[in-house]
C-alpha cells in the first residue's frame, strides 16, 4: 500500500476511534421477557414493545406506549444526528449533491394525437412538473406544478394518467410518504383542477374515449390493504356514487394478495381484469365493457384462471396480445382474437427464447416493440404485428433502455442510461430506428469519460453463475485498497440493470467502486431465477450476495475493511441477513426501510401480499426457513458487527418501522460490552415513508448522511 494511502487509512481509523469514543450511548432500551411458542420452539422477543399499537395482540391503540416509542426514536435520531454532523466533508459533499440534484431531468414523452406530455424537474424542485406541447415542435406549456401549490415539498406527485385525446389528466397525490393517494383531475385546456376528488389510495385511472369517465382502483377501507376494488367514475359525479365493477375476495387463499387491477382498451370496448394470486402469478379475464355499463352484468371471458404463471394483456380493437410465462418461464407472446377467444384458436407469435427473457412488449401502429433480457442485459427488438421480421434495435452500450411507443403512430422515443451516462432521450421512427434525433440530455456536471462500466460473472456457494455490474474510475488499481459499495435486491422478480444515479457520482469521482449483483430472486434469467430465490430457497439470495463480496475481495478490488453493503425494502432484508450471517466480511452496512423480523412480518400493514414470496411462520414448514435467516432472531451477543446505519420511515405504509426499531435495539444490546465496536445507528424519518415523500432538502440531507457514513467507515475522502 502506498505511503499516502497508509496515512489516510490511519487517519480514518483515528477519526473513527475519536468519533466512537465521543458518541453518547444509545437511549435506554428496556428488555422484556416475551417468549412465544412457535411450532415447538420458544422464541425470545425482548423488544416486542417497540411494535407499539401495531402489535396484533393489542385490541385497541396504546397511546402511552406509542408516545414512549416516539420519544425513544427521537433520542435515537438525536444520537445519529450528533454522529453524522461530526463527520468531516459534509459541506463539500452537500454542495456536490446539490449541484447534481439541481440538474434538470425529463421523463420520456407520452404522445396523445399531436400532443406531447412529459414531466420535468428543475433546480431544487421536490416534484417534477407536468408539461405539454401541442405538437412536437410547439413551445412547452406548464400544466401541473405541485411545488407551487404545496411549497413545503412533502406532497408527492405519485402517478399521472392522460386521456386518449389529451383533454384531461388524472393524477395522484400523497403526503409525507404515506402513499395514501388522492385522485385529482386536471383540464389541459385551462390547467385548472376539476372538483372531482377521490381519496382512498386511488390509482390506475384508465380513461374512456371523450375523457368524460374512467375506471380506477382504490381501497374500500384505507386501513385495510386487502380491500381493493375497481370502480367507474363519471366526471362531475360524487365518488360515493361511483359504481363498483369488481372487488377483492373476502375469503379464500387470495383474499390477502394485492387483489384486482383493471384497464380499458383505447376504444373503451374491452375491460381487462387481472387478479393477483401471488408475487409471480395472476388470473386474467376480458369483459365487454359497454354491456356492463348498460346492464351492470360483468360477463368475464376467461383468459387464464388458477394457473401458476403471469399474464399481461395489451388490446387493440378485438385483438389481445398476451405476454405470459405459462409453459414458458422466460416468456412468450400470443395473439388472440377476442371474438374467438378459445385456447385452441390462440396464435403463438413470439415463442420462448432458449436464453433470453421476454420482459416487456409495447404496440406501435405497425410494429411490436419487444424488450429482452439476455445475460442480465437489456436489448430491444422490433417485429411486425404478427411477430415476424425481427429487427435488432441498436443501443449505445451497457445500460438500461426503454422504448415509449404510441399505438396510433410509428414515432417513438428511446430512453437510455448507464452508471456513467446520464439518462438521454432520442426521438425516432420505428421504420428507421438507427436514425435518431437527440431529444433531451441533462446537463450534468459529470465527466463520464473518467468512468468505466463493466459486467462480470462469479460463482455462488452452490456453483450458480451470477452476474455483477461494476462502475469505477478508469485509473483505479487492483490492490485491494478501493472503498467499495455493493448493492443488491434479490426478490419479487425485480432485476438489476445499469442505470444512472446522481447519488453515486461523488463516490465514483472520489475513487470508490460501485458494484451491483444480479441475485437470484430477480428476473435476470426468467421466472426460474426468481423462484430459485423465494420461499425455501431464499437463502440462495444471501449466498449470492455474500459470494459477490468474496469475489470483489478475491479480485483485489477491495478488502473487508473497505467494503460496504446497502439495500432497501427486500434489499434491506438482504443486507440485514448478510450482516448477521457474515459480519466479518463487511466494513459498514446500510439497511433501509427493511423487513427484519421474519417471524412476525405478516401481521403488519400490507405484508400478507408477500406471503407467496417469503412464506409465513404461521405454517410449520415455512417457519423452518424463516427462523434460519430472520435477521432480528439471529443476532449473537458479544459478536463483532460492523458499523451499521438503519433507516426507517415513520409513515411507511408498506414495511412498518418497527422492524428497524427492533433490529437497532437488538444490535445495540449485542454490542454494548464491546467498546471497540463500530456504531449501531438508527434514523427514523418522521416526515417520509417507504423512501418517498421527501422534499429536495431532505434528499440532500439523507443522501449526504449515507455516503458520509460509508466514506468515513471505509476510508474514502470527499
Amino acid at each position: 500500500m502506498p505511503k499516502m494511502t497508509c496515512a489516510l487509512a490511519i487517519a480514518s481509523i483515528l477519526l473513527m476511534t475519536n468519533l466512537c469514543a465521543s458518541l453518547p450511548p444509545p437511549p435506554e432500551t428496556p428488555r422484556d421477557a416475551t417468549l412465544e411458542l412457535l411450532h415447538g420452539e420458544r422464541i425470545a422477543d425482548p423488544y416486542r414493545w417497540l411494535e407499539g399499537s401495531a402489535a396484533p395482540e393489542l385490541t385497541k391503540p396504546d397511546d402511552a406506549l406509542d408516545a414512549r416509542i416516539h420519544a425513544w426514536s427521537k433520542a435515537q435520531n438525536a444520537r445519529t444526528r450528533a454522529y453524522m454532523d461530526a463527520l468531516p466533508g459534509r459541506v463539500s459533499l452537500e454542495k456536490r449533491f446539490r449541484g447534481l440534484f439541481k440538474t434538470d431531468s425529463l421523463s420520456t414523452p407520452t404522445t396523445r394525437g399531436e400532443k406531447r406530455f412529459y414531466t420535468r424537474r428543475r433546480g431544487d424542485e421536490s416534484n417534477a412538473v407536468l408539461f405539454m406541447r401541442a405538437s412536437n415542435d410547439a413551445p412547452e406549456r406548464e400544466l401541473l406544478n405541485v411545488n407551487t401549490r404545496y411549497p413545503d415539498g412533502r406532497t408527492t406527485l405519485a402517478w399521472i394518467s392522460i386521456s386518449h385525446e389529451g383533454e384531461r389528466v388524472a393524477f395522484g397525490l400523497f403526503k409525507a410518504g404515506d402513499e395514501n393517494t388522492t385522485l385529482h383531475i386536471l383540464d389541459t385546456g385551462t390547467s385548472k383542477w376539476l372538483a372531482d376528488t377521490i381519496p382512498g389510495r386511488a390509482s390506475s385511472a384508465s380513461w374512456l374515449p371523450g375523457a368524460r369517465a374512467f375506471i380506477y382502483r382504490k381501497l374500500a377501507d384505507i386501513k385495510n390493504p386487502y380491500s381493493g376494488e375497481i370502480r367507474f367514475h363519471k366526471i362531475g359525479d360524487p365518488p360515493s356514487s361511483d359504481r363498483l365493477i369488481f372487488e377483492q375476495y373476502k375469503t379464500g387463499p387470495h383474499a390477502a394478495t394485492y387483489g384486482p387491477s383493471a384497464w380499458l382498451d383505447r376504444g373503451g370496448h374491452w375491460l381487462a381484469l387481472s387478479y393477483s394470486t401471488g408475487t409471480s402469478s395472476n388470473d386474467l379475464w376480458v369483459c365487454n365493457f359497454p354491456l356492463w355499463l348498460e346492464t351492470g352484468e360483468l360477463q368475464r371471458i376467461t383468459i387464464s384462471e388458477g394457473n401458476d404463471a403471469t399474464y399481461h394483456a395489451t388490446i387493440r380493437d378485438d385483438t389481445l396480445y398476451l405476454h405470459t410465462t405459462e409453459g414458458a418461464p422466460r416468456g412468450r407472446l400470443f395473439k388472440i382474437d377476442l371474438r374467438k377467444p378459445e385456447r385452441g384458436a390462440w396464435q403463438e407469435i413470439v415463442p420462448e427464447h432458449d436464453k433470453a427473457v421476454l420482459t416487456d412488449i409495447s404496440l406501435a401502429k405497425n410494429f411490436l416493440a419487444l424488450t429482452w433480457k439476455e445475460d442480465a442485459l437489456r436489448r430491444l427488438e422490433l417485429r411486425d404485428l404478427d411477430g415476424g421480421n425481427p429487427q435488432t434495435f441498436p443501443l449505445p452500450g451497457i445500460g438500461s433502455a426503454s422504448l415509449m411507443t404510441d399505438s396510433d403512430t410509428d414515432d417513438a422515443h428511446l430512453a437510455f442510461s448507464s452508471y456513467n451516462m446520464p439518462p438521454s432521450i432520442w426521438s425516432l421512427s420505428l421504420a428507421t430506428p438507427a436514425q435518431r434525433t437527440l431529444y433531451f440530455r441533462p446537463d450534468y456536471a459529470v465527466d463520464s469519460d473518467r468512468f468505466t462500466v463493466s459486467q462480470h460473472f462469479y460463482r455462488s456457494k452452490d456453483g450458480t453463475r451470477v452476474p455483477l455490474f461494476l462502475a469505477h474510475r478508469k485509473d483505479i488499481r487492483l490492490d485491494g485498497s478501493n472503498p467499495t459499495l455493493l448493492y443488491g435486491y434479490g426478490g419479487f422478480s425485480i432485476g438489476m440493470v445499469p442505470a444512472f444515479s446522481s447519488n453515486i457520482i461523488p463516490w465514483l469521482e472520489a475513487g470508490g467502486v460501485y458494484a451491483v449483483a444480479g441475485l437470484r430472486g430477480g428476473d435476470e434469467f426468467g421466472e426460474p431465477w426468481h423462484r430459485a430465490g423465494m420461499l425455501a430457497k431464499k437463502q440462495n439470495v444471501f449466498d449470492d450476495f455474500i459470494a459477490a463480496a468474496e469475489w470483489l475481495i478475491a479480485s483485489k478490488y477491495t478488502t473487508r475493511g473497505h467494503l460496504g453493503i446497502h439495500g432497501g425494502s427486500n434489499g434491506g432484508l438482504l443486507t440485514g441477513a448478510a450482516l448477521v450471517q457474515r459480519p466479518e466480511l463487511f466494513g459498514a452496512v446500510n439497511i433501509v426501510v427493511p423487513l427484519l423480523d421474519m417471524l412476525r412480518y405478516q401481521h403488519f400493514l400490507m405484508a400478507r401480499y408477500w406471503i407467496p414470496e417469503y412464506g409465513t411462520a404461521e405454517r410449520a414448514k415455512d417457519f423452518t426457513w424463516l427462523r434460519a435467516y430472520s435477521p432480528y432472531h439471529n443476532i449473537k451477543d458479544g459478536r463483532q458487527y460492523p458499523a451499521t446505519l438503519i433507516v426507517a420511515g415513520e409513515n411507511d405504509s408498506r414495511v412498518h418501522p418497527l422492524h428497524a426499531r427492533k433490529m437497532a435495539a437488538r444490535l445495540q444490546y449485542a454490542t454494548a460490552q464491546n467498546t471497540s465496536q463500530a456504531p449501531i445507528l438508527l434514523w427514523v424519518d418522521f416526515d417520509s415513508g417507504h423512501g418517498s415523500g421527501k422534499s429536495f432538502e431532505m434528499r440532500i440531507r439523507d443522501t449526504t448522511d449515507t455516503y458520509l457514513f460509508f466514506a468515513n467507515q471505509l476510508g474514502l475522502k470527499f
